[in-house]
């Protein structure tokens, strides 16, 4: 156990997560690894998803809320031909399409079914989904027996594009057209009810099959640690680099960021206005905070305190 003056983790740490691990799963390896409780993620990947998940230790819990609000990128399979009551693999299927019917859809129909469903466009989340209705989890009522009706929110297709398309048939012969796809898109948006609508628009029923989230924001998977490989604590990424790559930043004298740490404005003479929270780092580039910028005055967003173990 560390003394109560040793500095409690603090950071951001990209995870690779495999399949058949929940985000829960995820969080509990790294409390365990970091010998700490303070961990959070910023947005869950369903048991059978893999690929990017972030977490934040410590006070980097904070930068977790803007986190979740940035782009996205998948790479997923839809399988065309069936749908699912999850509208995933994890659900019981709903039927098949026949044959003749699959064989209309071509690769040209499935390009045209596509367009709609990119740009700003109306989603109605999965019914097994974590959104609330009526106080409730909307998977708990589906599970539950009860009919759940969500709304159409607006979400953004940045892309959406083909990357292969296969065709065959299952071990009872059923047949089916796997269409492997990029994404980009905003946050809230489902890419199981992308599939789910590409199925639908094409008449002939869809569900996704493999899901992995790619990027988001500018950080990638490619720079992630594999969760099962993991027998240690990993290295963080420090609370101002990582709100580098979110916001622009602003560089503080020492006096400047104790004012900041106390919630005082602070004057930035020659700094344009920013309604968009811009970091604010200090000597030894500590993120102090996120502030709002108005005639040269701050405006405290969110502090960033020095943790320490026995805080």
């Amino acid at each position: 156990m560390a003394s109560p003056t040793t500095p409690a983790p603090n950071g951001i740490v990209l995870i690779d997560k495999p399949q058949g691990f929940t985000s829960h799963d995820a969080v509990a390896r790294i409390r365990k690894l970091a010998g700490t409780r303070k961990v959070g993620h910023a947005g869950t990947l369903d048991p059978m998803a893999t690929g990017l998940l972030i977490l934040g230790l410590g006070p980097s819990t904070r930068l977790l809320t803007f986190i979740v609000g940035l782009s996205k990128e998948y790479v997923a399979t839809i399988r065309l031909g069936s749908s699912s009551t999850t509208d995933d693999a994890e659900g019981d299927l709903l039927g098949f399409a026949p044959q003749a019917q699959l064989d209309r859809v071509t690769d040209e129909l499935i390009a045209e079914g596509i367009i709609p469903l990119t740009g700003e466009i109306e989603q109605v989340p999965s019914t097994v989904s974590a959104i609330k209705v009526g106080g409730k989890r909307a998977y708990a009522l589906a599970r539950a027996g009860e009919t759940v009706e969500l709304k159409a929110r607006a979400v953004t297709i940045y892309a959406f594009d083909v990357q292969s398309i296969t065709r065959g048939s299952d071990e009872e012969g059923n047949g089916f057209i796997d269409v492997e796809v990029r994404v980009e898109c905003s946050s809230g948006t489902y890419i199981r009810a992308l599939a789910r609508d590409l199925g639908f628009k094409l008449g002939v029923g869809g569900h996704l099959t493999a899901l992995r989230r790619t990027r988001i924001g500018s950080f990638h998977v490619t720079d992630a640690h594999d969760l099962d490989k993991l027998e240690s604590a990993p290295e963080l990424m420090s609370p101002a680099d990582v709100a580098r790559g979110i916001f622009s930043a602003v560089d503080l004298n020492e006096t400047q960021a104790v004012e900041l740490s106390q919630g005082k404005k602070v004057l930035l003479e020659g700094y344009p206005d920013s309604k968009e929270p811009v970091a604010a780092i200090g000597p030894g580039d500590r993120l102090v905070g996120l502030v709002t910028v108005k005639k040269n005055q701050t405006r405290v967003v969110v502090n960033f305190p020095t943790e320490t173990e026995g805080s």
